[in-house]
């Protein structure tokens, strides 16, 4: 029964001598006899000093050892990694050890490969084509691939855009007709090829130039996806398999190939926001300058009117310029916040106090009861708070009370005015939302902005003497 185990079987003494194999253990640690493992002592598998005396130790102290996974040496010197169960068994004649070995190394390889791709595809400081580069070397040596590339289709053309071989027969930049590669049929089809031997897995394939001309043997490759199919992400070699590429392999050129394609994707999506960044600024710019420049010349002028001219028109004329300077100031903070929020650092809360005096407050008044500080973009914070500053005096009276304090995961501003109904606070963040006659109704929707553009919530309450509330929650904080 021992012989016929799946799984490896040894006994040896307490002091690591061996008294029996069966043939899966031999086998594992590549002996070519049984009488050749049996002549040795498994301080020639388990050669790490410590890991050895600590396995011998727990079998003395505990009489046992689960699940533990253990590095070993073979008779021909490869490393392999094993996990062991074993008992120490008493008996009449004396004492021995009985244990269970199963070889792990395919999955320790996984799990390996797994973390280093971890670590490469984490590692802020690399760029896309490094990233990409070491991608393909890991792809390479777990397939045991002769090339492995990011392609680029674009109609009939394949481009080589990033390469990893040891030779110089394709580099970067070369351009070939996509027909002549396999990858031909993963853009079409837009699933992975998997093909161990091309002339046996793929016959019909046969007469493409890459296969001809070039030898390619052996071919796995998963499409790259952004809008539509951009290339390709794939491995090949000149010798074909005995074999096939197996699930694991083609697992993890998915996984590469995914990764690939939201990196790309993730790049597309941050050209077109700063396209869209520019067109505010150059929004901003016109509000701030070609917009500013005559309105302060009407202001101006209407004001000398007013004084060399009785008339209740002018007042008229002077109210609605000023509210289109509020208009001006609310939609320039509004085109300003989508912006993405820029370094974030540590914000006092000393800083609202500071803030304060950049609104017309009149006769409001404010409590700081925040103990640590905020990590936030400094600038969009600003912006927050004198927007719900505005708010609050706007609809809560010239003498509003206005307090900031901290809640669980967050902080909150609150008033002690009116408040908001509760049929109405989905609708007061919407851009262009107001109640007041003197609103623009850009205010709150800006915090929204800020809040967003921080990966922050908001959430629109009651207050603790009935005013508005404004809860702001997964901020991370400082001390001090």
């Amino acid at each position: 029964m021992i012989e016929a185990l799946p799984i490896g079987y040894a006994r040896t003494t307490p002091d690591g001598e061996f008294l029996a194999a069966n043939s899966t253990f031999v086998a594992m640690v590549e002996g070519a006899a049984r009488e050749d493992v049996l002549s040795r002592g498994v301080e020639e598998f388990y050669r790490d000093e410590a890991t050895r005396e600590g396995l011998i130790a727990a079998l003395r102290e505990e009489g046992q050892v689960r699940n533990r996974e253990l590095k070993v040496t073979t008779l021909t010197g490869e490393t392999i990694w094993v996990l062991v169960t074993a008992r120490m068994v008493e008996t009449d004649d004396g004492r021995y050890v009985d244990a269970l070995v199963q070889d792990i190394t395919d999955r320790r390889r996984r799990e390996d490969a797994l973390r280093e791709m971890h670590d490469i595809i984490s590692a802020p400081d690399r760029s896309f084509e490094d990233q990409v580069e070491a991608l393909l070397e890991l792809g390479r040596r777990e397939l045991d691939t002769r090339y492995g590339t990011l392609s680029k289709i674009r109609g009939d053309d394949y481009l080589f855009e990033i390469v990893a071989t040891d030779d110089d027969s394709i580099q970067a930049g070369d351009v070939v007709p996509v027909s002549a590669t396999n990858c031909e049929l993963v853009a079409s089809t837009e699933q992975s090829l998997v093909l161990g031997n091309v002339a046996r897995d793929a016959p019909g394939e046969t007469d493409r130039t890459g296969y001809q001309d070039w030898g390619i043997s052996c071919y796995i490759g998963a499409p790259v996806m952004t809008d539509d199919v951009y290339g390709t992400f794939c491995f090949y070699d000149t010798d074909p398999r005995d074999g096939q590429f197996t699930e694991w392999e083609s697992t993890l050129v998915d996984l590469m190939s995914r990764w690939v394609s939201y990196e790309l994707q993730r790049r597309q999506v941050n050209a077109r926001l700063a396209e869209k960044n520019e067109q505010l600024e150059q929004f901003a710019s016109i509000v701030s300058h070609d917009l500013r420049n005559p309105l302060s010349v009407a202001q101006g002028r209407a004001e000398l009117a007013a004084e060399a001219c009785d008339t209740d028109h002018l007042d008229h004329v002077l109210r609605s310029l000023d509210r289109m300077e509020v208009l001006i100031d609310d939609l320039l903070g509004l085109a300003l916040a989508g912006e993405q929020v820029g370094d974030t650092e540590p914000i006092s809360p000393d800083s609202f106090g500071d803030w304060w005096g950049n609104v017309a407050t009149r006769d409001a008044t404010l409590r700081v009861s925040l103990d640590r500080s905020i990590q936030a973009d400094p600038g969009r914070l600003q912006q927050l708070f004198e927007n719900l500053v505005r708010n609050a005096v706007e609809h809560g009276g010239d003498a509003v009370a206005i307090t900031v304090g901290e809640l669980e995961g967050g902080f909150y501003v609150e008033d002690d005015g009116p408040g908001i109904p509760e049929d109405s606070r989905g609708d007061v963040l919407e851009a262009g939302f107001t109640t007041s006659e003197e609103g623009t109704g850009f205010g709150l929707s800006i915090v929204k902005q800020v809040v967003d553009a921080h990966g922050w919530d908001l959430q629109v309450t009651e207050g603790a003497a009935g005013g508005a509330r404004f809860e702001v929650t997964d901020v991370a904080f400082t001390d001090g």
